[in-house]
């Protein structure tokens, strides 16, 4: 008789825990993968996924508005929100049944219930049914925080709301800098709301590089967003079906919904981690692990949003996949988190990898900056009021690139390719050497020949 019922048991359907389960699988692992909700995660059920399909819908009012220049006359169109809701719904079925099958594909056997730690071998099903594993790879993911409990709290929706309203609010408050705020504030702004962001701090995007924060911003404010920096909401009312959020600064604004998306954190609440002897990073309160992704239990994995290292899908992936080669594929693996490409889907697009302009100062002694802020080829006959931001930091003793930040259309696509030749620690001539693709606005990457600035570090005498 076996020792343990399963060689691995995953605790969360996520794209971490189900890459995770589907290579353990594949190495011959007898596997058992337990999910409360629907199988997918955040990122195909109510993150990255939906997200993305809300923002390609919502930048339709803007190609119509745009092709006038271009010759086209489009008569009076319409939009309607349900429409869009209820065939985003068909998609992520469709991926969530494409997940389900992968994993049972692979030998992997699927519970759709919640799991709870007993001790650091057995987990218990909420059918009553004990689980005995030999190793456990906790991969419950994050959730959206609503921060400090303010007066009417319970009127404020997350994210995980947006994306099942009845109806498309004309007038939305969204309290948030970072990438889901401002990644609804454009859907709903292409949509045709009314929005105001509220934000904390100085300014939007917070962690990254200046320029792409001041650029961004200014683009919002152009496509006619209202960004109130320095602020917080302190009360949200109710009247009827219509709310007031109250600011901090004494002022308030009238809306139709009130979101907050001020961060996410991780699941780690009635897991029975305390039971198995898991410890909590106390730094950012996620799981705490090893560069293997190792808890304080040697059996127990952790991977993805819930470990609040970098809550990236495609590094929650690399994770499970690093876990299970190193563990089941006798392949020692460990992921480098350093130099991730990322993107918002915010309007303007950002594409980010590697250092900003701030990092690369602290950190080397001659940086050099190359930087291209200028109206993209389409906006010269749609007539369309926005520029384009394109810039390369580069370590002036090497030459190497450290980083590369986009703003504007495609951001994130460009940014994926840029993304291997930083990895690779090409050189600023490497990029000089590359011949330009003409017209495109990333040819710009390779035609900058002068910095925009230099930044010299005098040593101490």
């Amino acid at each position: 008789m076996a020792e343990f019922d399963v060689d691995l048991f995953v605790i969360g359907g996520g794209s971490g825990g189900v890459r995770a389960a589907r290579i353990a699988a594949n190495y011959g692992a007898k596997v058992m993968v337990a999910e409360e909700y629907r199988m997918g995660g955040t990122c195909v059920i109510r993150g990255c996924v939906p997200k993305k399909l809300f923002v390609i819908g919502s930048h339709v009012h803007q190609e119509i508005e745009d092709a006038a220049g271009f010759g086209w006359s489009i008569g009076q169109v319409s939009f309607d929100w349900a429409t869009l809701v209820a065939n985003k719904d068909k998609e992520i079925a469709r991926l969530e049944g494409a997940y389900t099958t992968n994993v049972e594909k692979s030998g992997a056997r699927i519970v759709k219930t919640r799991a709870v730690l007993d001790d650091a071998h057995t987990i218990r099903l909420a059918t009553g049914e004990k689980v005995t594993a030999k190793y456990i790879l906790i991969a419950t993911g994050g959730a959206p925080n609503h921060g400090p409990a303010v007066p009417g709290i319970e009127h404020v929706i997350s994210s995980n709301e947006a994306f099942h309203l009845k109806e498309l609010p004309k007038r939305i408050v969204i309290q948030g800098g970072g990438y889901i705020a401002l990644e609804f504030a454009g859907i709903f702004a292409g949509f045709g709301s009314d929005v105001s962001v509220i934000y904390r701090g100085d300014n939007i995007l917070r962690g990254f590089d200046e320029d792409v924060r001041k650029h961004v911003r200014a683009e919002m404010e152009k496509r006619g967003i209202t960004i109130i920096t320095g602020c917080t909401v302190t009360k949200v009312d109710k009247h009827g079906r219509d709310f007031t959020a109250h600011l901090s600064g004494g002022s308030s604004i009238a809306a139709d919904q009130v979101m907050f998306a001020i961060g996410r954190h991780p699941n780690v609440k009635g897991l029975g981690l305390e039971a198995a002897g898991v410890a909590i990073n106390p730094a950012n309160g996620g799981i705490q692990v090893d560069g293997w992704s190792k808890t304080s239990v040697d059996n127990i994995y952790a991977v993805g949003d819930v470990t609040h290292r970098t809550n990236l899908t495609p590094v929650a992936i690399r994770e499970g996949h690093a876990f299970a080669d190193t563990v089941f594929g006798k392949r020692p693996v460990q992921v480098d988190h350093a130099t991730i490409p990322t993107a918002v889907f915010s309007q303007p697009e950002v594409g980010t990898v590697g250092l900003t302009e701030q990092e690369a100062r602290a950190q080397f002694a001659h940086v050099d900056i190359y930087k291209a802020d200028f109206r993209p080829i389409k906006a010269t006959m749609s007539g369309r009021d926005t520029r384009v931001l394109m810039k390369l930091v580069v370590d002036g003793a090497s030459d190497r690139v450290l980083g590369c930040h986009i703003v504007g259309d495609a951001a994130a696509e460009i940014t994926q390719a840029v993304a291997i030749a930083v990895k690779m620690k090409a050189t600023k001539a490497d990029f000089d050497a590359t011949i330009a693709l003409h017209p495109t606005a990333s040819e710009e990457l390779v035609t900058m020949r002068t910095p925009t600035a230099r930044h010299v570090r005098q040593a101490a005498e």
